[in-house]
């Protein structure tokens, strides 16, 4: 399976962006997620959606970012609004599906205030 993110770059604070998660294999039945990592610190789930649909997010992110998933463009996409210095990261697709976790390459995300 091969992940391939899109959307990062820089934008200032309190600005958007939209990342993309294209995945090689249908998403249909997988868990999809997105992570965030800053040198230093460990990987940390910043939102996920289930293969039904379900969605969870970090408290840090709640109500600003928004994980969704197209099942027939096999994509998950987060949208990021009212972005925060502290939003700038590294960010990474994940896909998990038992016993199969699978991760993209990363998109770095910078927001200058």
């Amino acid at each position: 399976v091969q992940l391939v993110e899109s959307g990062g770059g820089l934008v200032q604070a309190g600005g958007s962006l939209r990342l993309s998660c294209a995945a090689s294999v249908s998403i249909l039945k997988i868990n999809m997620g997105w992570f965030r990592q800053t040198p230093g610190k460990q990987r940390e789930l910043v939102a996920f959606i289930s293969s039904g649909g379900t969605t969870n997010y970090a408290d840090s992110v709640k109500g600003r970012f928004t994980i969704s998933r197209v099942n027939a463009r096999n994509t998950v996409y987060l949208q990021m609004n009212s972005l925060k210095s502290e939003d700038t990261a590294v960010y990474y697709c994940n896909a998990y599906s038992a016993p199969y976790n699978y991760w993209g390459q990363g998109t770095q995300v910078t927001v200058s205030s």
